[in-house]
Order: structure tokens, then sequence, then C-alpha cells
């Protein structure tokens, strides 16, 4: 829908396929079907933020994204994910849990708070992958990082590891603008700030509510 590409990149040595996305709209008002969001922006800059935020709290599972001109276009060149044998989709029609259900259903739970954290409003089936040692990968965030500060689904927020809750509780203004850059605009990371800190809190009072055995994991 937004004319990415894919490439092979070769240094010489190492040759490896990347996803090339140059796209980079705003627009003020968003029309799609029955839905209507205003401020609406699809950028290719969010795929590079989306990267640097999951390095910053220790999630591994979205690839690599990096800046670079393309043929003259500023463009998002994000690292292929290899050995894919299905998408939410399938696996969804299917029904399968895969070899170990507990760590399928641990992923899904991580999954759930990163799209809250970075308020992704485009995680549709094709956007999450499944390798064959069953490891949940999260791909195209240029729908992401708007500035609403609300929850979208804060129900579906049950558990959470216990590490991504102590790493997201770390974060800090100026370590999240060290790690983002020019990825994300001041007002952008004001309002993940803001997210974050109702994921924290939301999480704590299922905690003290719960206990901790209840509601964290360690994956």
């Amino acid at each position: 829908m937004t004319n990415s590409r894919r490439a092979t990149l070769t240094d010489g040595q190492l040759t490896h396929d990347a996803h090339i996305q140059t796209v980079d709209i705003a627009q003020s008002v968003f029309e799609a079907g029955r839905n209507t969001e205003l401020n609406f922006k699809d950028t290719y800059r969010y795929n590079i933020a989306g990267y640097r935020v999951a390095k910053l709290i220790g999630l591994t599972t979205v690839p690599m994204s990096v800046e670079r001109a393309v043929e003259g276009k500023i463009a998002a060149v994000t690292w292929w994910v290899d050995d894919v044998q299905m998408d939410e989709k399938e696996r969804m029609k299917t029904k399968s849990q895969g070899p170990d259900p507990v760590r399928t259903s641990k992923q899904i739970q991580i999954m759930r708070v990163w799209d809250e954290l970075i308020q992704n409003r485009d995680r549709n089936q094709g956007n999450i992958l499944w390798t064959h040692d069953w490891t949940m990968w999260l791909i195209d965030h240029t729908r992401a990082f708007r500035l609403n500060t609300n929850l979208l689904k804060p129900e579906q927020l049950a558990r959470c590891d216990r590490g991504l809750l102590e790493r997201l509780r770390a974060v800090t203004p100026e370590s999240l603008a060290q790690a983002v850059g020019s990825s994300l605009t001041k007002p952008e990371q004001e309002a993940l700030l803001a997210r974050r800190d109702k994921i924290v809190k939301h999480y704590d009072e299922r905690i003290a509510r719960l206990g901790e055995p209840v509601v964290l994991f360690t994956l």
C-alpha cells in the first residue's frame, strides 16, 4: 500500500535482504471506512523509532531499522526477517500454539504491552511473524507513535514480563531522547512517556490486587 520495496544488500562478504520504506504522509483528518483519525501520520521514521525504543527497553524482536538515503529519498531500511514459517493470520487459522503454548502466550502479552507503549494503530495479523523456532517478530510500525496518551485496550494487559516492566520503569526523558534522536518529535516522546506511566501504574495496581505470581512472568 505504501510502495515499499525489498532489496538485497551486500558488502562483498555478507548478503542479506532489507525492507525499504519511504512513506511520509501527514493528514489533519484521515478517513478509513467508518473510522476517522485526526492528526494522521504514516511515516518511515516510525520504523526507525520503533527499533530504537525496542532496543532501549530490551525488546529484541523488532527488526533493526536505520535511516538511509535511497535513490535520493530518505528511507527506513529494515532488516528482513528470515526463517518465517507463518504470520499471525495463518497461526489463528490453524489454531496453532507451537510446541510451547506458554511461551507463545507470553510473547503475545509482551506484544500487547509494546503496542500500547507506542500506540500502534496498525497491528494487523500480517505484521506479526512467527519464525520456525516459534519466536514472534513485530514489524511495520509506520502508523504508531500517536499523540494520544490514553491506553487503547488496557483490559488486554493481563500479564507482563518482569524484566520488561522494570526496564519500562527505568526509562527517563533523557534516556528516551538520546535513544530515539530525530526519529520522534518532542511531543511524540512526551506522549510515549505518558503512556509508559499508565502502563506501569496499571501493572502496579494489578500486582497489589492479585500478587506478583499472577501478574508477572519471565520469558
